[in-house]
Formats: C-alpha cells, structure tokens, sequence
C-alpha cells in the first residue's frame, strides 16, 4: 500500500459544527494516535538509517503524510501499512539509505518539495537536505512562510551550507553539498525544532551542535530528540512510536471538567511514561494550579489548560507563552480573543495569560486554521452548551480522528453529540477530518 494517498471519506466535516455538552463524564479508556514529534522525527532517522526501519504506532496525519510524501519524492521506498488498532496510525516501512542522500536537482530545475504548514518537515527537511547533493527547494502555505527559520539557516550556514531565502523564512532554496563536518550554534528561543533538525542530521554530517537559548540541551523537545537518536534502530530494526500526550491532554481535560468531585474518569491508554514528552505530565496538573509555564511544565496542552481555566475554582496564570505566538497561529491573542467571546475574564499582559474563573455562554470560535485551538474549545464544548466551531476539519494536521473519538459510544470515545450548522446530528463518517 503506498503511502502517500490520502484517506478519502465519502462525507467530511461540514465548515461548522456545535458540540452538544455531556451530562457526566464516561468511565473509559481512550485510545489517542501516535506522537507526532516522535513521528516525524523517527522518519528522518529511518531515512538515514543502514537498512529497513519499520515504525510502529507512526501517525497518520497532514503533518506526518507531507514528510513521507517529501520523502518519497526524494527517491525513499517507503511502505505505509493500516495498523488495525488505532485508525489514525500507521506501520510505515522506510528503507534506509544511511549516507547515500538521493540527489536534487540543478539550480535551472531544483528538487520541488512541499511541507504545507508541518513546522517540522519544514525544519528537519532544511537540515536533512543540506546532507545531500543537488539543489533543493522547500516551500509551504503561506502561514508557514510566515514561521521563523533564520536561526536554523543561519547554523547551517556556519556549517558551510549555501541557502538561498529572501527574508531568512520559506521558501527556500538549499545547495547540498554532502557531509561536511564542521561546528555550529543555534539559538532556539524562537523553535527547539532548529536544534533538533541540526541534531539529526548531526551524526551523518559529522556536526558539532551548541545550542543557545531556552535551557539549551535540556529543553524538553530537543531532549526528546537527543534521547531517540540514542535508541533509534540505526542499521535497522522495529521501532514502536508512544501515543501523542498532546492529543491525549483533551480528553484527560474532559474528564476533569465533566467530573463533580475532580476526578479523572476518562484515562487515556498507554499513556507515555518515557519521559520524552513534556505534556506526559497534563493529567498530574489537574486540577490546575495557580501558575503553570509553558517553558518548564507544559508543551502544546498549556493550550488545553488554557481553555478550561475559566471553569476553575480559582485565578489561574500561563506563563513564558512568547513561543506559541509564532506556531500555527498567533496561539496568545487567538486563545485570549476566543475565550473572551465565550464570556471568559481574561488577561493579556507581556507573555502571560491570566483567567478568573467564572460562567461561560457559547459563541462561534474561529480556528485560524489551527489544529489546537479546534481541539482546544471543543474540548470546553463538552461543558459549555453553544460552543461552535469554525473549520474544524483543521484537526487533520495531528488528530484527524478527533471528533470521531469525541462522538463514539464508550468505549471508544466520549459518546459526544455533534451537529452541523443547521442543528443536525452528523454521522461517525462525517467527522473523520480529510
């Protein structure tokens, strides 16, 4: 089966859905798809590994597809298997070429790839391409052109690589030129994904990395990173990919808020205990705490925190948020301007959010083509009757099984009414996200 057809259902979501509130929440275990960071992450190892890697439990998703589809073109035979046990993962088959980079093209006709609005098929592809030989051009949708890139440019630059760019941002145009070898540092206060592109592509390009800025080396993400390289099947092998713990931080929030005595009914299976995650410890900030940073507590499920704060019992704080403004959207002002419309008592002040708690009323939120802020409000849509959300097919970027698993009878989802615009309940086929 060949990876990079897309899923087609006959019926996708509509452009508004309303999320019909739980009385109670369920008792169920749910079942989420695989990292996404972990995925994408795993693929660049598996190109660059000595022999067949197979990937386990790898996600099936916008963001996932546009690096093996980048991948493909490249030259890689890579097989992409359904795996019976979570509808959005996949067993992907990579064969490895370790060194041997697939050439790009000449500078009349460089390589063409596409990374759509994947953060980090636009920034492990920037570093991986610089291992080849040939020219290559990168480019996206506008909002990733839009994205930060020059600190990963200019440490490869430093490596010797010649990158063409306008303005230090998508698209742009990479002269591989091999392994080079050589030192570098990259300031990662923008993105930890510029240290882990360089990281990756470090042990084949015989590069040496420092990294500057948020906790450096230990910064969780770029952790993550350094802790795959070390146990990834480099000559080949089986590698199992762990559920993504921000996907998973939905429905441990749903849980808590539809509980009455605080608890958290809905448990999420498998749930990551590597420690390569940071939002493996959401569920052990409920109920949620004066203050939590995004820098030292959470990743992206600050976000999910975020939206169910005004059901609190007390005034809660987000702090350190500067990275979420230059994500898939400006994350800080769309949360404070959407919370604000659902009645919540909100403050913006620097990089910090503050929320009172307090009653909420429904309201049409905006999307902004975000995959989180999606995720995010229908979240609180289990509990706010009225929520209704703009373009919520935007979930396929990670979790385009969201609203099915939001919508199925327990055990396998919430057991969650969902309509359409005009009031009607949509079908289990209808909300798959294509």
């Amino acid at each position: 089966m060949n990876g990079v057809r897309r899923m087609h259902i006959e019926m996708s979501l509509p452009d508004l859905i309303e999320i019909v509130p739980l009385s109670a929440a369920p008792e169920v275990e749910i079942t989420v798809p695989g990292s996404k960071s972990i995925t994408n992450r795993a693929l660049i190892l598996a190109a660059l590994a000595e022999g067949e890697v197979t990937l386990e439990g790898a996600l099936w998703s916008e963001d996932t597809q546009v690096m093996v589809e980048a991948l493909q073109k490249l030259g890689y035979s890579i097989e992409v298997q359904p795996d019976p046990g979570e509808a959005a993962n996949r067993t992907i088959h990579v064969a490895g070429l370790g060194q041997a980079i697939p050439s790009g093209g000449t500078e009349e006709e460089p390589l063409e790839l596409f990374v759509g609005n994947a953060g980090t098929a636009a920034r492990f592809l920037t570093a991986f391409l610089c291992l080849g030989r040939g020219v290559y051009r990168l480019s996206g949708v506008l909002r990733m052109h839009e994205r930060p890139q020059a600190a990963l440019l200019q440490a490869l630059r430093e490596l010797g690589n010649r990158i063409d760019s306008e303005n230090d941002r998508l698209p742009v145009t990479i002269h591989g030129q091999g392994p080079s070898g050589g030192s570098c540092r990259v300031d990662i206060a923008m993105s930890t994904q510029f240290a882990s592109a360089l990281l990756l592509g470090a042990g084949i390009g015989r590069w040496q990395v420092g990294i500057d800025g948020e906790q450096g080396a230990a910064s969780p993400y770029v952790a993550m990173t350094s802790s795959l390289i070390d146990v990834f099947p480099s000559r080949g092998g089986s590698f199992a990919i762990e559920p993504d713990a921000s996907g998973g931080s939905y429905f441990w929030a749903a849980g808590h808020i539809l509980s009455e005595a605080g608890s958290l009914p809905v448990q999420v299976a498998r749930w990551p205990s590597s420690g390569w995650q940071i939002d493996a410890a959401f569920p052990g900030r409920l109920p949620l705490p004066p203050s939590t940073s995004r820098q030292d507590n959470l990743g992206d499920s600050i976000m999910t925190a975020i939206a169910i704060a005004p059901l609190a019992r007390r005034q809660t704080e987000f702090t350190e948020l500067g990275r979420l403004r230059v994500q898939e959207c400006e994350r800080v002002v769309a949360m404070r301007t959407e919370l604000a419309k659902c009645g919540a008592a909100i403050d913006e002040s620097g990089d910090t959010l503050t929320l009172q708690p307090g009653a909420l009323h429904g309201a049409e939120v905006d999307t902004y083509e975000d995959h989180r802020m999606a995720m995010c409000f229908a979240t609180l849509g289990l509990k706010v009757p009225g929520i209704r959300i703009k373009n919520p097919a935007c979930v396929r970027k990670t979790f385009p099984t969201f609203f099915q698993k939001l919508a199925a009878p327990a055990p396998l989802g919430l057991g969650a009414t969902v309509r359409d615009g005009n009031g009607d309940e949509l079908k289990p086929e209808q909300l798959f996200a294509d």
